[in-house]
């Protein structure tokens, strides 16, 4: 829906996280917007998928609820806008995005890429968002484009040429990676992670999120059958060995 003066854009929120500490830097206020494309066999919020479902908001009114936690966010927190995935409702995080800039409220926004393509008319909106955001976080899935479709139902080369096109366009980025002992661990992928990220300018933090089993329970609440059943979480000594194969230094 593009944006006009009679009628302001309305997003589709899932819910909302008052005092976020992983989600960029400093305390963040966090909005989950609903609606994804993907479908991740680990993923902890299969009821963001729908893409109907949620609670409608215009920007200014979740800008307004955001800026009640201000006291909060000191020097360094701000707003970080996540899913679902964001990217499938570039207008309305733009026009949120805008509010907060006016404000000098840092903004953040946690994507899979999934949506990002050089067509237009997204690339266009794409660049509108792009001035506005101080921080993209990125989920890098796998580098493996056969194995991603595995994981995610979907091809993961537009989600690189999103890393590469923040990084030609001078955007600070983290890079995340989901490890699944077995699916998502190798020391191979890893290392291809690796030399793909040191070929990125941009590139100011590089995270391992270990995987859990806390969302297995919402799949079987939505009736769908869980397909990561039996898999373990990661042990540290998996986690550190990942931090030191990507060389990670910024614990």
């Amino acid at each position: 829906m593009e944006h006009s003066e009679q009628k302001e854009i309305t997003g589709r929120v899932h819910s909302l996280e008052t005092f976020g500490l992983v989600d960029g830097p400093g305390v963040r206020f966090v909005i989950f917007l609903q609606g994804c494309h993907m479908r991740c066999q680990f993923c902890h919020n299969p009821e963001t998928w729908n893409m109907e479902g949620g609670q409608a908001y215009t920007a200014r009114q979740l800008f307004e609820k955001a800026c009640r936690y201000r006291s909060y966010w000191k020097d360094n927190g701000g707003i970080t806008v996540s899913g679902g995935e964001p990217l499938l409702q570039p207008d309305f995080v733009t026009e949120l995005f805008m509010l907060a800039k006016e404000k000098g409220i840092h903004t953040t926004l946690d994507t899979s890429g999934n949506p990002f393509t050089l067509e237009k008319p997204f690339i266009s909106k794409f660049d509108r968002l792009m001035e506005v955001t101080d921080l993209f976080m990125l989920d890098v899935k796998d580098m493996s484009e056969e194995k991603h479709k595995t994981l995610t139902g979907w091809s993961n080369r537009n989600i690189l040429q999103m890393a590469d096109y923040l990084s030609e366009h001078e955007k600070e980025m983290w890079i995340r990676h989901v490890l699944v002992p077995g699916l998502t661990d190798g020391e191979e992928e890893l290392s291809e992670l690796r030399d793909f990220v040191q070929g990125l300018k941009t590139v100011s933090r590089v995270e391992i999120l270990p995987y859990h089993t806390l969302g297995e329970f919402k799949w079987e609440k939505l009736e769908m059958e869980y397909p990561l059943k039996g898999v373990r979480v990661p042990t540290d000594e998996e986690v550190s060995r990942a931090e030191e194969m990507l060389g990670i230094k910024n614990l």
